[in-house]
């Protein structure tokens, strides 16, 4: 029962931002708290962009390692 939960929230956020959870890339893979945390984030109709945007940003900064970040600053 909870993963049917779970699913309806995520298809309600994603509707109210925009995004068609019907035609949402099956390649892309984000888990559901992450999905949620960014699309709490966005405004109603953002539209899929704007979506597709803020998990880039958000997976960018989920694997930047403290190692990679001090690279970045001596290179």
């Amino acid at each position: 029962m909870t993963d049917v939960r779970d699913l309806s929230e995520l298809m309600a956020e994603m509707e109210r931002v925009g995004v068609d959870p019907n035609s949402f890339p099956a390649v892309i893979t984000v888990r559901r708290e992450d999905a949620l945390r960014v699309l709490a984030t966005l405004a109603d109709n953002a539209g899929p962009s704007a979506f597709l945007t803020a998990i880039r940003v958000e997976q960018s900064r989920a694997h930047a390692t403290p190692a990679s970040s001090l690279s970045r600053r001596s290179g």
